[in-house]
């Protein structure tokens, strides 16, 4: 499987026409259509489905689809920085979850673009599962996840500060009125949950006995979207504190009691090589949080 296929089919599928493809990548319509046979005889599947003006993949054509962004996103930063002039240049990808701790992050990230202008640090905002996901197939060098992260294959940094856990509700509802939200009241609202792997677990051991009692109504990846739901009035979103600015807006934020509160790490694959680009941000992150932390303890 050559990469000029992928790229081939990969344009297919975002113009929804092959014609249209083929004038974009400057080749003929036979062309195209050649190679795109050649791929689904050499795979052994159909990868479009026949017959319709417009294409429609397969299933088969849906997984190809997204394994060939992965592989010709990590085909472009490996260029990115093998391709480097003398002074420290590339990409640098980063994967987060939500986490207000990306402030420290952020820092380094505009200390960075001062020290090496020819780094340039791409983020991408998603759940800790996919996080670890595209850590593990390279597409991300770093990725930014919340405690516990219970595995052995990364090495990792802890950022500083904490986030508290509590409930994002209506201003209009009584929950708003309370300080703080304990066990038994959470158990009777409609939660909107993380679907975060782990969370599950970090409650159980808060609530000392299973989850099961929870009133799941829907979960969520990103809590933007689940604020939306909050808003309509679809439940409370169990959530991480400073996420989301509710200053001036018809939400807010009640914390959980006894205190729940989770950390966040910048993590990497161990033994993986990094490139040029990606050591200069995890040397001047190191930089940045030992004087964030110095900062601190001179308060």
């Amino acid at each position: 499987m050559e990469l000029r296929v992928l790229s081939y089919f990969l344009a297919v599928v975002q113009a929804k026409n092959i014609s249209r493809a083929a004038r974009q990548l400057h080749v003929s319509q036979p062309t195209v259509s050649r190679q795109l046979q050649d791929l689904e005889d050499e795979l052994g599947v159909s990868l479009f489905e026949r017959g319709s003006r417009e294409i429609i993949l397969t299933p088969d054509g849906q997984y190809l689809t997204h394994q060939a962004e992965q592989i010709t996103d990590l085909v472009d930063k490996t260029l990115s920085n093998i391709h480097r002039a003398k002074t420290i240049s590339g990409t640098v990808v980063i994967g987060s979850g939500e986490a207000q701790m990306m402030r420290t992050v952020a820092r380094t990230i505009n200390t960075l673009k001062h020290d090496h202008p020819g780094v340039q640090v791409n983020l991408y905002s998603t759940n800790g599962d996919t996080v670890t996901e595209r850590l593990q197939t390279g597409v991300f060098d770093f990725g930014i996840v919340m405690s516990p992260l219970m595995s052995d294959r990364y090495d990792f940094i802890r950022l500083p500060g904490v986030s508290r856990w509590g409930v994002l509700v209506p201003r209009s509802s009584t929950i708003a009125s309370h300080s703080t939200i304990d066990a038994a009241t959470l158990t009777k609202l409609d939660l909107i949950v993380p679907q975060q792997k782990g969370v599950n677990t970090l409650f159980e051991d808060w609530l000392g006995h299973s989850t099961a009692n929870f009133k799941v109504v829907s979960t969520y990846n990103l809590l933007y979207n689940a604020s939306m739901l909050v808003s309509a009035g679809v439940g409370a979103a169990l959530c991480l504190d400073g996420i989301i600015n509710t200053d001036h807006t018809a939400l807010t934020f009640v914390p959980l009691a006894p205190g729940l509160v989770s950390t966040a790490s910048l993590v990497w694959l161990k033994g993986r090589p990094l490139s040029a680009a990606a050591n200069a941000f995890l040397k001047q992150l190191t930089t940045d949080i030992s004087l964030v932390t110095s900062e601190s303890d001179t308060k």
